[in-house]
């Protein structure tokens, strides 16, 4: 058995940034526990890798949902990485925070510490931005993450914005501003052209500190605490069991589908619910595995006659072979893309106090027919619901055996009626003159999809998740909390969750710089309880 200050458990994007932040003291011993493995591939550095990476399970727990009674009761995949840097490794690379409401919110309903002004510093320390244009007040530029510019965005990220201003939709030169709107390209976690996750910016170069140990390809299954300290019992990929124990704490930074889970199998959580599932009631939590909220998408394709956006074709093999040479020699050129390129955030109506949608346009054609690539070019506008208020969960039926992931999509009215009017507007987008010249025809919805209702059959047939998953460890005071605004489970001692899943809300975009900044305050609060203790 191996005693430790402070036993990690997930070396995602939270738990990674703790394991550099804790064991920067060369007092504290720290232990990060990955159920993945190193991550060192070059499908991971790669950022065009995004396309493959979500269907390999070497990389991704493939996580599915229940079938979705809103969705024409369909079966939802929810990719969520499984190496060091968790989903920061598969994800899209997308650097968003989101706006300074969500955060003011939380303050606002208990979360004393967490404002928009108070969580701003935590942004900026991670933060190592290359844009000097932009505003010193509002971005770090010494942090161990790497954020920059785009290398060489294709040239339909421009005709988007220019269709978009048509329409009155402004050019957001930043979209990390305290309340960001309009479009324009996205900064991504890329450093020089290579994907930046948080195992690239918090992990390496620190593998060789004597207080840090790593452990990859171990799954933790339970764990325990009590007042003097806790322990997690893991399974390694050996099939051997082992126990490593913490005499500071027991930190879980799995993720909003992983941490609910692991606190389930170990006897936290809603009591009735844990015996129904065989399970022993250690702390009646019941909010646990609550609250699971993610950003619903759908995409509208149109096909192209033009050959400038990304694709397969005759035509296209030239450029295609010019584009591998610009990655071998440059580093740039359609393999840097992290096909997310552009997008903004939008009002779906002009009475909206705030943005409620954004877009994400991938300047290539999807497929409709779930292939990885399909024969042929155009664009494919993802459209989402920035503020969803349906609700789903984790829960158990048994103490082993996988966990039932019900997403709750579109279960609430507000958010098909967002989602129908987000839908109308990338129509609009995709109609205007700049997108003309590249012979643009929708493939989806199709023409016969015209009436808010065939737009919502369309939806209910089509729609999906942009793999934003929290909430399920939620932040609070209320009986439904989990964790207080110190990130300490509720009645469990020695025990933290520490990543998106303790967002009492999700915030108005990606949510990977969030589950960074959420890691960096909750390493300054850890240091700070334990030196008053």
């Amino acid at each position: 058995m191996t005693i430790f200050d402070y036993v990690i458990v997930g070396a995602g994007s939270s738990g990674a940034v703790l394991a550099n932040r804790l064991s920067a003291d060369p007092k504290i011993s720290v232990c990060l526990i990955e159920a993945g493995g190193t991550g060192r591939s070059p499908l991971v550095t790669t950022p065009l890798g995004v396309m493959l990476l979500p269907r390999l399970s070497s990389f991704n727990w493939q996580f599915n949902s229940t079938p979705q009674s809103a969705l024409n009761n369909r079966e939802i995949g929810i990719p969520r990485g499984k190496a060091l840097g968790g989903s920061s490794a598969i994800n899209g690379m997308v650097y968003i925070r989101g706006h300074r409401d969500d955060y003011d919110d939380w303050a606002n309903d208990g979360c004393t510490g967490w404002g928009y002004d108070d969580v701003l510093p935590y942004f900026k320390k991670s933060e190592a931005n290359a844009d000097l244009d932009l505003d010193d007040a509002l971005h770090g530029r010494n942090g161990p993450l790497s954020v920059t510019q785009q290398r060489d965005p294709n040239p339909m990220d421009q005709a988007f914005i220019e269709a978009a201003g048509q329409l009155q939709m402004g050019l957001c030169p930043d979209f990390n501003v305290a309340a960001p709107e309009g479009v324009g390209i996205y900064q991504v976690t890329q450093k020089d052209g290579r994907r930046h996750s948080t195992a690239a910016a918090f992990l390496q170069g620190i593998e060789t500190r004597p207080n840090l140990k790593i452990e990859t390809g171990a799954a933790v299954q339970h764990v325990a605490t009590t007042a003097e300290g806790g322990s997690v019992t893991l399974c390694r990929a050996d099939g051997t069991q082992a126990i490593v124990q913490a005499r500071g704490e027991v930190i879980l930074s799995a993720g909003a589908i992983g941490s609910p889970d692991i606190l389930l199998r170990s006897g936290i959580g809603a009591g009735a619910a844990l015996q129904s599932a065989g399970v022993e009631v250690v702390n009646d939590l019941k909010g646990v595995g609550q609250n699971l909220h993610d950003h619903v998408d759908v995409m509208v394709i149109s096909k192209s006659t033009s050959i400038v956006p990304y694709g397969v074709s005759l035509k296209a093999l030239p450029k295609l072979a010019l584009e591998g040479l610009k990655w071998t020699f440059a580093r740039r050129g359609m393999l840097s893309s992290n096909m997310v390129e552009a997008g903004g955030f939008v009002r779906s109506n002009p009475a909206e106090p705030r943005p409620d949608i954004q877009f994400h346009l991938i300047p290539g054609r999807k497929s409709l027919r779930g292939r990885l690539i399909e024969y042929g070019h155009g664009v494919s506008l993802h459209t989402c619901v920035l503020q969803p208020k349906s609700r789903g969960s984790v829960t158990r039926n048994s103490p082993d055996g996988a966990a039932q992931i019900d997403l709750g999509l579109l279960t609430h009215d507000d958010d098909m009626m967002r989602m129908i009017r987000g839908v109308k507007l990338a129509r609009e987008i995709l109609a205007q003159s700049p997108m003309h010249k590249h012979g643009l025809s929708e493939l989806l919805p199709g023409a016969e999809a015209q009436s808010d209702e065939q737009i919502a059959e369309f939806i209910r047939a089509e729609a999906r998740t942009v793999y934003h998953p929290v909430g399920t460890c939620a932040m609070g005071t209320g009986q439904s909390a989990v964790v207080d605004a110190r990130l300490r489970v509720h009645g469990s001692p020695r025990l933290r969750v520490v990543d998106a899943s303790i967002m009492p809300k999700i915030v108005s975009g990606n949510t990977n710089a969030p589950a960074i900044m959420i890691a960096e305050k909750a390493a300054d609060m850890i240091l700070e309880d334990r030196k008053a203790a």
